[in-house]
């Protein structure tokens, strides 16, 4: 599946594919796109390696791309992004360079969550004014693209589009659908078979896809015994109070609502 990040990483190799897919993400034309040339990968620094979060670069002579897909919710999505997107873009600069040096850094995010309450799968940030649009620069851009809105809504047919249903496929047979609309996605999904026949990539695959289900069931359980405990803890907080309520003094209810005294109702 594409959307285990071992496995984006490895298509993003094809530079056919990289640049088909960047041109859908950033709405130009794939010949343009090829002009640019996307095709320098670079690996950028101090990035952290998280469960469920690929990072991968890559250069033209105007731009520097990075992608990320991110398969579990993560509550400080916006808070890491801006982070590492500000680091990339002061990172261009070597101790005294000056600053017109500074080129455009551009962050995509694939998420495997809802981030926005809206219907748009699709959102591109910049920096405008709250009064006028004004534009304060173009040299820092956020694209965030949601895949399970993909589910839960219709949208017009676009490349984008094309590339994020091959992305957010399940079955043989959603991406045999999915290579049938595009020869670039074709060619996607047979690196992907190419993957799968690959015994040391594909156990590679596997062993990154067991982590992410583990860590996944890890957050779950966290969660749920979260949620446990605060019902617990709700359900002291509404005895003191009823108690309270039928003339107990505080102290006295506090001591009697204690982790060693237990409490019990029946039904009248």
């Amino acid at each position: 599946k594409p959307k285990v990040d071992f496995c984006f990483k490895e298509l993003m190799e094809d530079e056919e594919v990289r640049n088909a897919f960047l041109a859908a993400v950033l709405g130009i034309d794939l010949g343009e796109s090829l002009e640019q040339d996307f095709a320098v990968p670079f690996a950028p620094e101090d990035k952290d390696d998280k469960l469920g979060i690929l990072d991968d670069g890559f250069l033209n002579n105007k731009e520097q791309i990075d992608i990320e897909i991110q398969v579990t919710a993560s509550e400080y999505w916006a808070e890491r992004t801006l982070f590492y997107l500000g680091k990339m873009f002061t990172d261009q600069l070597k101790p005294g360079e000056d600053y017109q040096k500074l080129e455009k850094s551009i962050h995509i995010g694939i998420l495997n969550f809802t981030m926005f309450e809206d219907e748009e799968y699709y959102s591109c940030f910049h920096f405008w004014s709250d009064q006028g649009r004004k534009m304060y620069s173009d040299k820092v851009e956020i694209h965030t693209l949601e895949l399970p809105k993909l589910a839960k809504y219709e949208y017009p047919e676009t490349e984008l589009l094309k590339w994020l249903q091959f992305i957010n496929a399940e079955t043989k047979e959603e991406f045999e659908r999915a290579a049938e609309k595009s020869e670039y996605i074709k060619k996607a999904y047979e690196d992907l078979n190419r993957i799968s026949a690959d015994e040391e990539k594909r156990l590679e695959y596997e062993a990154r896809e067991r982590a992410i289900r583990d860590h996944q069931t890890f957050l779950r359980f966290i969660k749920n015994t979260g949620l446990k405990e605060g019902r617990r803890e709700g359900r002291r907080q509404a005895t003191v109070e009823l108690l309270q309520e039928m003339g107990m003094e505080k102290n006295g209810v506090c001591k009697g609502t204690g982790k060693s005294s237990k409490l019990s109702f029946q039904r009248g």
